[in-house]
């Protein structure tokens, strides 16, 4: 028979041996299965697949013809980083983190880029290097390429003071607001055509950079004036509305209409404060992606949606504006807003209301993200009796994955010595080639397999699942399942 594509089953499947028994392969609900044979057995249909790298039999009922939505957040270390790959098979960057854990995922995930491969969009969020700074060799990549980079119009540029974002106006007794917003392709080329606004700065270098490698067809801002991103106002898939919906970063014209952003009192907070945020919808599910969020921005973006104070006087004042505040922010699924910092709301916690909550932080930081009161808030917050709280940081444990790390080192460290200084040229090449094959193990492995966080929906139910670094009786998936009762709102269906 011709070999067919087909999908692991709701809420996860198996690969068995020849003897129907022995687990050889534990798929995800929407893992890819490609059908190589079919048959009937004990009066069961059993199909002979290949999938993650495992030939062996599924049943046929643990298979599926429709297509998920699948947005897998990504273990970057400290800041951002998600992956959405749609059920039309559009692919996206949202964050991209500060080192190369993003572009180790996405090497492991499309083949190497050994073929050229073409992102619909990448997201950043703003202007900070834990958010952006992962998009670098990702940009070099000479068989990569985006259709549009979507920013939220802030671009620092050199100035008497450090992190500079551009010209102010400030006017007493009113808020103060960034006056260079820069909202197009056309006008970021004429930012950078002088060099010396943006000299030595991470940033705008590289924009310049991806913009001169001719691989990508756009550059542009995302803000409430847009609405929706570009082209996902009403897409239908699978019969399904998919939308993403732009709540953030909130342009306010002047009384000419000249774009503004307001000024949040510092360079980080308006950095941060003017971060993209999505609301993803597919059918009845919801996600929030909120960037690095504070309590001032948190307050605009609050009486913006609402038109009410975003500091209720009363109890009464307080439970208007969250049920207003719902109708836009309302998600199931939220990512915490700046890795869990204790810089947030209340009400706006109560507005998004969430089942789960993922949290992106990192290992060695001087921030102590999540905060403990964070988390805390979170969980009280969250909807139900038992609100998930994820963490990339924690999905991922050093100590299982290198068992060694001491023998490890040295290993790197002679092999490092043979490649610099070699006795012959063999002796480089196979340095170098054990060298690659142990930090793709250790590396892309680590983070590509152990540390993600991944969602999984068709617009209906969810699965939430991150992978166990330790096989338990066959099982390599952590799972978490989100159903519905009828045509009620999600819940979470515990284990116990």
């Amino acid at each position: 028979m011709a070999i067919r594509t087909a999908y692991a089953g709701y809420p996860d499947a198996f690969i068995y041996g020849d003897d129907g028994k022995k687990k050889r392969q534990h798929l995800l609900w929407g893992d890819w299965v490609s059908v190589l044979e079919e048959c009937v057995e004990h009066g069961q249909k059993w199909c002979y697949v290949h999938a993650r790298g495992v030939d062996g039999w599924m049943r046929a009922e643990h298979l599926q013809t429709e297509r998920l939505l699948e947005i897998v957040f990504v273990d970057i270390g400290q800041g951002d980083g998600c992956l959405i790959v749609t059920p039309q098979d559009r692919h996206m960057v949202i964050d991209a983190g500060e080192g190369d854990n993003m572009y180790r995922f996405l090497r492991w995930r499309y083949a190497g880029f050994k073929k050229r491969w073409k992102f619909e969009a990448a997201v950043l969020s703003h202007p900070d290097s834990d958010h952006y700074r992962g998009f670098e060799p990702l940009f070099q990549e000479p068989n990569v390429s985006f259709g549009t980079v979507y920013h939220n119009g802030i671009v620092e540029q050199t100035g008497k003071r450090s992190g500079s974002l551009g010209p102010r106006s400030p006017k007493r007794g009113r808020p103060t607001y960034l006056t260079r917003v820069i909202q197009t392709k056309q006008e970021l080329r004429s930012f950078l055509s002088v060099a010396s606004r943006w000299k030595k700065k991470t940033y705008p270098t590289m924009l310049a950079s991806a913009l001169a490698s001719g691989r990508v067809d756009d550059v542009r801002m995302l803000s409430t004036t847009d609405g929706f991103m570009p082209g996902y106002a009403d897409r239908r898939i699978n019969g399904k509305t998919f939308t993403l919906q732009v709540l953030g970063p909130v342009i306010e014209p002047d009384a000419n209409g000249k774009a503004r952003l307001r000024w949040f009192g510092g360079v980080g907070k308006t950095k941060n404060g003017h971060s993209v945020v999505l609301r993803l919808r597919y059918g009845k599910v919801s996600m929030l992606v909120g960037g690095d969020l504070n309590i001032p921005s948190e307050d605009l973006l609050l009486s913006h949606h609402t038109g009410l104070s975003a500091r209720p006087r009363t109890a009464d004042e307080e439970r208007r504006l969250v049920e207003a505040a719902k109708a836009t922010f309302r998600a199931d699924i939220a990512k915490a807003c700046h890795h869990g910092s204790a810089d947030f709301t209340e009400t706006y916690l109560k507005a998004v209301d969430p089942i789960a909550t993922i949290v992106s932080s990192g290992d060695d930081e001087p921030h102590a993200h999540p905060r403990a009161d964070a988390l805390g808030a979170f969980g009280r917050a969250g909807r139900g009796v038992r609100p998930l709280i994820f963490s990339t940081e924690l999905a991922r444990s050093a100590k299982e994955i290198i068992k060694h790390p001491n023998a490890l080192r040295q290993t790197v460290k002679d092999l490092r010595k043979t490649i610099a200084k070699p006795k012959t040229e063999a002796d480089k090449r196979k340095a170098e080639k054990k060298l690659k094959k142990i930090l793709d193990k250790v590396l892309n492995r680590s983070i590509a397999v152990y540390g993600a966080i991944n969602v999984r929906t068709d617009g209906d139910r969810v699965v939430l699942a991150q992978r166990l670094e330790r096989p338990r009786s066959g099982a390599k998936w952590d799972t978490y399942r989100l159903e519905r009762d009828g045509s009620g709102p999600l819940y979470y269906v515990s284990k116990h």
